[in-house]
């Protein structure tokens, strides 16, 4: 029998999935019948907008389900303040900026990390936040400056960089954090009353570092359906399944679908070392503005490895806003990237008006490969 790259067979896993499949079909128009609608359901992570749209699954169900991508691609929920801010630290003399690949070909108000590079600019690419310290510690005539941006999950490691930092004596490291916390998000956003979401799809990575206890909220006090499920076809379904079957018998209820990975009070250690080093404080989204403990700062007793403080007389534009773009809109659901009037139309991979069509996990990225409409 054949079987994938996993030892699983092929066979028996496609007939599981189009069980599944037509199960959820099923359900999903049992309730657009009742509501005369479809059912609205975020997916609150950039990884699952991804994986609904390359597996085919989203466009499956696009006669009963509205899909609606969440604040959860951390480039994409970047603010352009931000954005700026890390532009003019690239420019400063003797700064190496390291970064992930993602956050390079973001526009700023003016232009972006990937243009600087070009005229000169030290922009390192890396692959784990540990790879600042390496250079730190190989560039001690240079200032490091780590851009922090993620959420729960990134968090552990750039604590770790940190960590390290401090037992090695680098003096010459320094942290730009905009790292940021889904929960709070996701309470400003189901705060505003005309948001008419029928359930959501819980993010897993920063799951299993919070647990599934963090979003217990969500059913409790928005009497919202919600599930916790993985990345792979049958995760996604299996999610789903669980969702609209919620919504079938009225019961506003947290189904967590990922257990092997997920726990209900998430990873201690993982949060234990973001508590020694961070601490919650308000933070800029996109699509948002400001909201209230919604960000990781650093302990006032590491301020001086905070990029804000060392490099205070840094000079930074007045913050522009892209005439028409609508990645706020598209990552906080009220918009899908068809919506967009630059989508396809001068915004594409190469030529990207706004991070939803930067980053590997942004709405608008995954909408131009994967559901291009005809």
């Amino acid at each position: 029998m054949k079987q994938d790259s996993f030892g699983h067979p092929v066979e028996k896993y496609n007939l599981l999935a189009e069980h599944l499949l037509a199960k959820v079909l099923e359900l999903g128009q049992k309730i657009a019948e009742k509501k005369g609608k479809k059912t609205k359901i975020m997916e609150v992570c950039g990884t699952h907008t991804v994986a609904f749209s390359r597996s085919g699954i989203a466009q499956l169900l696009s006669d009963v389900l509205d899909l609606r991508s969440g604040p959860g691609c951390p480039v994409c929920v970047t603010h352009q303040q931000d954005l700026d801010y890390m532009i003019s630290l690239s420019r400063i003399k003797d700064v190496i900026i390291v970064t992930f690949g993602d956050l390079l070909r973001v526009p700023g108000s003016f232009t972006s990390l990937e243009k600087e590079k070009a005229k000169g600019a030290n922009v390192h690419i890396c692959y784990s936040p540990l790879e600042a310290i390496d250079l730190a510690a190989k560039n001690t005539q240079k200032e490091i400056v780590l851009l922090g941006i993620g959420f729960e999950t990134t968090a552990p490691t750039i604590a770790a960089a940190l960590s390290q930092a401090l037992e090695k004596g680098l003096q010459n490291f320094s942290i730009y954090s905009t790292l940021k916390l889904v929960p709070p998000a996701l309470e400003a956003l189901l705060q505003e009353k005309k948001f008419d979401l029928d359930g959501l799809v819980l993010p897993g990575h920063v799951s299993t570092v919070l647990g599934s206890d963090a979003f217990d909220f969500i059913a409790q006090e928005y009497a919202l359906p919600c599930v916790v499920t993985g990345f792979e076809p049958l995760d996604l379904l299996i999610g789903l399944y669980y969702l609209l079957t919620s919504l079938i018998e009225e019961k506003a209820e947290l189904t967590n679908t990922y257990t092997h990975i997920v726990k209900e009070k998430g990873n201690q250690a993982a949060k234990e070392i973001i508590n020694l080093y961070f601490e919650e404080g308000d933070t800029l989204w996109r699509g948002f503005a400001s909201i209230p403990g919604s960000g990781l700062k650093l302990r006032t007793k590491y301020n001086d490895f905070e990029a804000r403080y060392r490099f205070k007389k840094v000079e930074i534009p007045e913050t522009g806003v892209f005439s028409g773009c609508s990645c706020g809109d598209i990552i906080t659901g009220k918009l899908t990237p068809f919506d967009c009037v630059h989508f396809n139309n001068g915004c594409t991979p190469l030529t990207p008006v706004g991070p939803c069509m930067v980053s590997s996990e942004g709405a608008c990225s995954a909408y131009y490969q994967y559901r291009q409409q005809i």
